[in-house]
């Protein structure tokens, strides 16, 4: 469910450092420019472009056929594209080094001394979500795994797959044998392309069909279980009034000190104020020409959901770009948020929040792979 055209201008645009526009008349001097701040006449501006949107929105049936048919359209856009759109994101082992399972001090349960493997009694409340194991046939033997992953020293579970773009960098990065990485997708289409790689093995990747939102999807991991949880680009695509439940169903399933990592559209990014009318399904929620649905967030937002899901703020920062087209002298604000939400440790203390908490501070600057 990883989302489309407004994600690649994400991820094809490289990273120049901290290039800060200082002086107006030198904007086309660059192709991007780093943390533009805006201003007051800018975002009233803005604000007034989706107020409008919001007075056009599509009449409820619409919404509700597009909710209902959602994995659909993934399917359709997986389809057209198969593994085509996007390139594979190795770029996020800059801005989420705990990624690399090899790393100690990124697990939070190592920090608080753990080994890294799940007591009986953490996952005890999470076995309702258990039913089959990776061969799919039900377990009666000590030597059998429960779940698939249950011996795994590290385990990560990817959101909104897509057809793998994060998923095998993780599993080219980290050779560690006691690794599993777990991904879902809405699309069939999309994890069968997942399966289909020449780098998928069940012993180190567990792919399945999900959507996360939907109250009676059964997941194959119990709660207390995964280190990480990455979504990218994911949140969005889910209706807004789900999107609560998938965070307190997503904080379950992490074990004590383990982390969500996030990144998504902020607020009055330019994908949202190039939406046309008939666009809008609800407040900053739209459907795409293709079928897709995208959701523009706010710090606050975002900061407002991890926190009642019971998760400590390690990062929530606002990057704001200014990319533009010096042949066509166009201009074009892109917003995207990035996020690092934790679990409490159980036998810590009070969490301390990172220095790199709060305000319009740029993730880590580096050189991004094109798509």
């Amino acid at each position: 469910m990883a989302s489309n055209e407004d994600v690649l201008d994400d991820e094809k645009r490289p990273q120049f450092g901290n290039r800060y526009l200082t002086d107006p008349k030198n904007v086309f001097e660059h192709n991007a420019w780093d943390n533009v701040v805006w201003d007051s006449s800018q975002e009233e501006e803005a604000r007034k472009k989706t107020q409008q949107q919001l007075a056009e929105a599509l009449p409820q049936e619409t919404t509700e056929m597009y909710e209902a048919k959602a994995d659909h359209f993934w399917d359709e856009f997986y389809n057209i594209h198969t593994n085509r759109f996007f390139k594979d994101r190795h770029w996020l082992f800059v801005e989420f080094p705990e990624l690399d399972s090899a790393n100690d001090k990124t697990a939070g349960n190592r920090e608080a001394g753990d080994d890294g493997k799940t007591d009986d009694s953490d996952i005890a409340s999470g076995v309702e979500n258990i039913s089959l194991t990776a061969t799919g046939t039900p377990v009666d033997s000590d030597e059998v795994e429960t779940y698939p992953g249950e011996n795994a020293d590290f385990r990560i579970f990817e959101v909104g797959c897509g057809v793998g773009n994060t998923v095998f960098p993780v599993l080219q990065t980290n050779n560690d044998p006691k690794l599993m990485v777990y991904c879902c997708d809405f699309s069939s289409t999309a994890i069968q392309i997942v399966k289909d790689h020449t780098d998928y093995n069940p012993h180190r990747c567990h792919a399945f069909v999900s959507d996360i939102s939907d109250t009676s999807a059964v997941l194959p991991m119990p709660d207390n279980s995964l280190d990480l949880v990455i979504m990218i680009f994911v949140l969005s695509a889910i209706n807004p009034q789900k999107m609560q439940f998938v965070i307190d169903r997503l904080s379950r399933l992490l074990k004590p000190g383990g982390q969500i990592l996030f990144r998504d559209y902020g607020r009055y990014d330019m994908a949202q104020l190039r939406f046309k009318k008939g666009r809008c399904l609800s407040e900053n929620f739209y459907v795409r020409g293709d079928g897709t649905r995208v959701y523009f967030f706010t710090q606050e937002e975002l900061r407002d959901m991890f926190s009642k899901s019971g998760l400590v703020e390690k990062q929530n920062l606002i990057d704001r770009r200014l990319q533009v087209n010096r042949g066509k002298q166009l201009k074009m604000y892109r917003v995207w948020i990035q996020c690092k939400y934790q679990k409490p440790a159980s036998d810590a203390g009070t969490w301390q929040k990172s220095t790199d908490t709060a305000g319009d501070k740029a993730p880590q600057d580096f050189s991004r792979d094109t798509l």
